[in-house]
């Protein structure tokens, strides 16, 4: 018999390679183990390094700066191409000056209490420009009300209506009775008031005068700390200061004798004429 052949019959199916599936929970469980990892060891670099989040600041802040154009770097703001307005230079006590003409009082007004009450009444300043009676004070002064065109108001209210060009003021009757850091405190209260509403309004504050002789309530020591404290009053506000005081003073460091009148127990005339000529005297 014949060999027989074996026919192998392949078939018509191809064996296929194994097909990787695509497993989304696996991708997502490697990244929030990858970004877990990265949490820690930034947290550990941050714990170990006390400056750790201050030098990534900066640094991010100085890559900032340096992406600016050149262009940008080398061309000045308009804040620094405009220059500064220049600021008065203010000496304390205003030392003395070229006199002006006495038509300057027109434009002035005067806050006092006691001390310089008569300066309207003895014709120097206008006598609606003179702000003050007899119950002003250092002490009081935002808070007592005065006679004026604009009512009855405090100081401050009337020059803040009324504007003038120069403003000043002595107060300090009330030296003895009440505390003198009390009275510069009311008083800077007043000046600080009338320089923020006004800041072109130039203000004067005058130095008490001096007393004819010392008694049991004011003394001259007294009234020299007194004042002392209203210059550095002055130079904290940027305010001037003129020495009345010393305009009045005689050779013994008390009131001249010329200045002081027995019958009315106050400031002669000799006195106002004496004050009204150092303030056109010493002006800036």
């Amino acid at each position: 018999m014949g060999n027989k052949k074996t026919i192998q019959r392949k078939s018509s199916k191809k064996r296929g390679k194994p097909m990787l599936r695509f497993n989304f929970w696996v991708l997502f469980i490697i990244f929030v183990l990858s970004f877990a990892a990265c949490f820690i060891l930034y947290m550990v670099a941050a714990n170990l390094n006390p400056n750790f989040f201050k030098d990534e600041f900066e640094a991010s802040v100085s890559q900032e700066d340096t992406s600016l154009p050149d262009q940008q770097e080398q061309e000045p703001t308009q804040a620094q191409e405009a220059p500064q307005e220049d600021q008065p230079v203010i000496t304390n006590p205003v030392p003395q000056s070229a006199a002006v003409d006495a038509g300057y009082f027109d434009s002035c007004c005067m806050i006092t209490d006691s001390t310089l009450l008569r300066m309207g009444a003895l014709g120097k300043i206008p006598q609606a420009n003179v702000l003050g009676n007899d119950q002003l004070n250092a002490l009081n002064c935002n808070s007592t009300r005065v006679e004026s065109s604009y009512g009855t108001v405090t100081p401050y209210e009337v020059i803040k209506l009324k504007k003038p060009d120069q403003v000043y003021i002595m107060l300090g009757s009330d030296i003895g009775t009440s505390s003198a850091d009390e009275m510069v405190a009311s008083y800077a209260t007043l000046v600080n008031n009338i320089h923020a509403s006004l800041p072109e309004l130039k203000i004067y504050v005058m130095q008490l005068p001096p007393v004819i002789y010392d008694n049991e309530t004011v003394t001259n020591d007294m009234i020299n700390d007194y004042n002392a404290k209203l210059l550095d009053m002055c130079n904290k506000a940027g305010v001037y200061c003129i020495d009345t005081n010393t305009a009045l003073k005689g050779e013994s460091g008390t009131l001249s004798e010329e200045y002081w009148d027995y019958d009315t127990l106050s400031l002669s005339q000799a006195a106002y004429e004496q004050i009204c000529g150092y303030i056109l005297t010493h002006t800036s």
